[in-house]
């Protein structure tokens, strides 16, 4: 989010950023749930994340991030999740790819999300580690040409058919993305690139939708579809939250879904412009078959049903649960009411007892004299007023 404006903001668009200081009067009205910080071409810090490698009930972390972090040796701070790492430091990145399996590293056209969870042992400042950052690079993340997307990529089978077929991978992202810019479709697809919702009743309708249109200029690659949406203004936390009991992301469901729902794809050999993409006939999670434009949105509906169904049923069992506890402490609060009463009631003088004083106090008026017995019932009336 822009903090000046509360609109959304675009890692690639300098225009949408704020200094510190705006940042932290943003998070102070509780309008966002915390800082970003965006990596730029112009400044020399790299970002190193490090997911899945924290135990979140120990703190402990799990390898390689020990191994990786002792080695850069700058400022490192655990994740919002609690399950993994930043690591910042000043260096160049090297070439090679920036991710793999659960490591990824950036220095341009991506922001982290802060926590300033400052890891003991780690130095408080950003340190120049060029020399590690390469062997970090070459030993966890570089690959070779024929298995770049290993590990990265959500798609089934069927992407890698459509991905051999399309001549997209030879154009470079700026390339590819000015040719969608000026398609018949161009207006909506800068739009959504901007990190504009007009026109979607959520913005996770506007995330596949934007998806959806990637997968058709990429060919179905789906780990390019998800490094060029991280570039958009659409790109929010929620990408990398794990929201399926399968452990998948919201990110990586929302791109398998848009490839799923791409028939077509931009051929760049032709050399022609493309028109408005038709995602093919598909069947939906619930079993609906949809097609043409309106295919994105009715899986996005039918995974949005599912999720909602899921959460019905979480809230029910926890209903359950404090049904059960509210009648727990009912039947406590009851024993403890007769438990009270009991003790009210051996406190109370009995009928007896009172019978029993009430005689001694007139027999003891009786054995006065009849002077006492004058004074006392004098000191009696002058107490009553």
């Amino acid at each position: 989010m822009n903090p000046a404006t509360g609109d959304f903001a675009s890692t690639t668009d300098d225009r949408t950023w704020s200094d510190l200081e705006q940042a932290l009067e943003c998070v102070a009205t509780d309008a966002v749930d915390g800082i970003g910080f965006v990596f730029t071409a112009t400044d020399p810090l790299v970002g190193v994340d490090l997911d899945d490698c924290r135990d979140l009930d120990s703190g402990k972390p799990l390898e390689p991030a020990p191994t990786i972090i002792e080695r850069l040796d700058s400022f490192t701070e655990v994740s919002p999740s609690g399950t993994g790492y930043h690591v910042i430091l000043e260096g160049d990145l090297p070439e090679g790819g920036n991710r793999h399996g659960s490591i990824e590293m950036y220095d341009q056209a991506r922001f982290f999300t802060m926590t300033t969870d400052h890891v003991a042992g780690t130095p408080e400042i950003v340190e120049p580690r060029q020399d590690a950052l390469e062997d970090v690079h070459e030993e966890f993340v570089a690959q070779e040409d024929s298995d770049e997307s290993d590990g990265d990529t959500t798609a089934s089978s069927d992407v890698s058919t459509v991905s051999e077929r399309s001549g997209t991978l030879d154009l470079e992202d700026e390339e590819l993305l000015e040719r969608a810019r000026n398609a018949s479709n161009g207006e909506k697809f800068d739009r959504l690139w901007r990190g504009s919702t007009t026109g979607y009743e959520s913005q996770s309708e506007a995330d596949m939708a934007l998806c959806c249109l990637l997968a058709f200029w990429t060919g179905g690659d789906a780990a390019r579809v998800d490094r060029l949406f991280r570039q958009s203004g659409l790109i929010r936390g929620k990408w990398d939250d794990v929201h399926y009991s399968d452990g998948s992301t919201y990110g990586e469901k929302t791109v398998e879904r848009a490839i799923a729902n791409t028939d077509d794809v931009y051929d760049s050999s032709s050399g022609e412009g493309a028109t408005e993409q038709e995602p093919r006939d598909s069947t939906t999670s619930s079993g609906q078959t949809v097609g043409g434009t309106d295919g994105a949105r009715a899986a996005y509906l039918a995974e949005k049903n599912q999720l909602l169904s899921e959460r019905v049923a979480d809230l029910e069992a926890t209903i359950e649960q404090k049904n059960e506890r509210l009648e727990a402490l009912e039947t406590k609060l009851e024993a403890l009411e007769t438990k009270r009463e009991n003790r009210d009631r051996k406190a109370r003088p009995t009928d007896r007892e009172q019978t029993a004083n009430t005689d001694k106090d007139n027999e003891t008026f009786e054995s006065m004299s009849a002077w006492d017995r004058v004074k006392r019932l004098v000191g009696s009336r002058s107490e009553d007023g």
